[in-house]
C-alpha cells in the first residue's frame, strides 16, 4: 500500500482504449459537480472548492495509470472536505439534511478508484484499502460527528465493497485466462517437442540396423581374411582380431542402445495406419525395407481402399546408400498412410524419378470422395518425414494442391551426405519429362491434369502442412 509503482490499465481487448477516455470523462464531470455541490451544499467559498474538487478528478484520473496513490489522494481529499464541512454544518451555514460524511459525486469518484485498485493489485492489498476506508469512515461519522446531515457512510461503505468484490473477480478471472493462454503455449511447445524427440527416436531405431548391417560384414570380413592369404603374419592376425572383436563390441552396444529406444509398443509407432508388419518390417527380427519393397506396401495400400499407381523413370546409376533407400521407403510409406486417414477414396500417385545426383520421390493424392473426419494424430507425419529428408542433407515440401488434393515431394542425395552449402538442385534430364497426373472428378466425367509441385522449393511458409 506504500508502493508508488506505476501499473498502468492494459487496453481492453474489444474496446482498446475507451474505458481510459471514460474514465478522463468521468474525472472532468466530477471536477464541475463536487465544486458546486461544495460550493452550494457545504456553503464553501469557490477556490477551495475548485481546489479540492480539482484534487479529487486528479485521483480519478491517476487511477488509470498509478491506483495506490490514487486511493492515498482520494481518501485524503475525502476526509479533508468532511472535516471542513463539519465546522459548517455545526455553525448552520451548510444546507440542512446535507449528504455527509460522502456526497455522492465523492462515492462515485472513490468508488471508480476502489474499482481500478482492485483489476491491479493482488486482493489482499484491496481488501486492505476498502479497510482503511471504512475505518476513515466509521472515525469520521462515529468518533468525530457532526449535525444537521443526512448520514452516507454505510451506504458508502456497502457500494464500495461491491465494487472491490467486482473488481477482484474480475482480477481473477483475467489472470486465470492469462495463465491458462500460458499454459497453453507451454503445452503446445512441449508437444511439438515431444514429437520431434519421438520422430528421431524412431529414426534412430532404423538407422541401427543399417550401421548394425555394416558393423556385422566388417566383423565377417575380418574373420574370413586371414584365410585369404598364404601365411599371413601374426602381426596381421592380431590386428585382424582386433577389427573383429571392435566391430562385435560395436555391435553390443548397439543393441544395448535399441533396448533403450525400443518403446512398450514398436508396432504402434511404426505400423499406426495396419499397412502390415511384413510390409512395415515392424517385427524386431525383420530387415529394414528398401525400395525393393515398395511393390508389397503398394498392394497393400491398395488392399486398404485406395488407387494406387507407381511411376518409376529412369535407372540409378549406381546403388544408393542404405539410409537413402530406407528413408525413400518411409516417406512413400507415410505419404500413402496420410492420404489412407486424410483423404479415402482418393486417386494416389507415387513418382520415383532417378537423377545423377539423387532420388527424386513424390505422393500426390486427388482429393477424397467423401468429406474427411478430424485426426487426432500429434503431427509425426510430416515431421519425421522431414527430419529424414533433412537428416541425409536433403529437402521435403509438402503443400495442397489446387484440386483439393496433397502432394508430399522430395529430393535426397544419392551418398546420403549433406552438401556443404545445403541442398541444391540436380540437374535436369530431358530424357525425364515432366510427368502429367490424370484424376477423376466425382463430379464430371472429365478428368484433372495436375503436375506435381516443384520438390525443391522452400516448405510452404504458411505453415500449411497437414493434410
Amino acid at each position: 500500500m506504500w508502493t508508488t509503482t506505476a501499473n498502468p490499465l492494459p487496453p481492453s481487448v474489444w474496446l482498446r482504449w475507451l474505458p481510459h477516455g471514460l474514465v478522463v470523462l468521468l474525472a472532468v464531470g466530477i471536477l464541475f459537480a463536487y465544486a458546486q455541490r461544495m460550493t452550494d451544499g457545504y456553503g464553501q467559498g469557490p477556490n477551495y472548492s475548485l481546489l479540492c474538487s480539482a484534487a479529487q478528478a486528479a485521483a480519478v484520473a491517476l487511477a488509470v495509470w498509478r491506483p495506490v496513490p490514487a486511493w492515498w489522494l482520494s481518501t485524503v481529499v475525502t476526509t479533508v472536505v468532511a472535516m471542513g464541512a463539519r465546522s459548517q454544518l455545526l455553525s448552520g451555514q451548510a444546507q440542512p439534511d446535507v449528504s455527509w460524511p460522502w456526497t455522492w459525486e465523492a462515492m462515485i469518484a472513490h468508488s471508480t478508484v476502489l474499482f481500478l485498485l482492485a483489476l491491479r493489485v493482488p486482493a489482499r492489498a484491496s481488501a486492505t484499502a476498502l479497510a482503511l476506508t471504512a475505518l476513515v469512515t466509521g472515525v469520521v461519522q462515529g468518533l468525530i460527528g457532526a449535525s444537521n446531515y443526512s448520514s452516507t457512510g454505510a451506504f458508502a461503505v456497502t457500494l464500495f465493497i461491491g465494487v472491490v468484490l467486482l473488481g477482484a473477480a474480475l482480477r481473477g478471472r483475467r489472470d486465470a485466462r492469462t495463465r491458462l493462454v500460458q499454459q497453453e503455449t507451454i503445452t503446445a511447445e512441449e508437444r511439438a517437442r515431444r514429437t520431434l524427440l519421438e520422430e528421431r527416436n524412431r529414426i534412430a531405431r532404423e538407422l541401427h540396423d543399417v550401421v548394425a548391417h555394416h558393423m556385422s560384414v566388417i566383423s565377417i570380413q575380418a574373420q574370413v581374411a586371414p584365410h585369404l592369404v598364404e601365411n599371413p603374419s601374426e602381426e596381421l592376425k592380431e590386428n585382424l582380431h582386433g577389427i573383429r572383436n571392435n566391430a562385435l563390441e560395436a555391435l553390443t552396444e548397439l543393441r544395448r542402445v535399441l533396448g533403450v529406444l525400443r518403446s512398450e509398443h514398436p508396432e504402434d509407432p511404426e505400423d499406426p495406419y495396419g499397412l502390415g508388419e511384413a510390409v512395415t518390417g515392424t517385427a524386431p527380427d525383420s530387415p529394414q525395407p528398401t525400395l525393393d519393397r515398395l511393390d508389397a506396401l503398394i498392394d497393400n495400400t491398395r488392399a486398404a481402399g485406395l488407387h494406387v499407381g507407381i511411376d518409376i523413370r529412369g535407372e540409378p546409376s549406381r546403388p544408393y546408400s542404405p539410409g537413402v533407400e530406407l528413408s525413400a521407403y518411409r516417406i512413400v510409406q507415410e505419404g500413402l498412410s496420410n492420404a489412407l486417414r486424410h483423404a479415402p477414396g482418393s486417386t494416389v500417385r507415387v513418382e520415383l524419378t532417378h537423377f545423377p545426383e539423387g532420388l527424386y520421390l513424390s505422393v500426390i493424392n486427388s482429393r477424397p470422395e467423401r468429406p474427411v473426419q478430424p485426426s487426432p494424430g500429434a503431427g509425426h507425419g510430416l515431421l519425421g518425414m522431414r527430419e529424414r529428408a533433412t537428416m541425409l542433407g536433403g529437402h521435403l515440401s509438402a503443400t495442397r494442391t489446387l484440386h483439393g488434393g496433397f502432394a508430399v515431394s522430395a529430393f535426397l542425395p544419392r551418398d546420403g551426405r549433406p552438401h556443404p552449402d545445403g541442398p541444391r538442385r540436380p540437374a535436369t534430364d530431358p530424357r525425364l519429362p515432366a510427368p502429367e497426373l490424370h484424376f477423376p472428378r466425382p463430379d464430371t466425367a472429365d478428368d484433372v491434369t495436375l503436375r506435381p509441385p516443384d520438390t525443391l522449393q522452400p516448405p510452404n511458409p504458411a505453415g500449411e502442412e497437414t493434410p
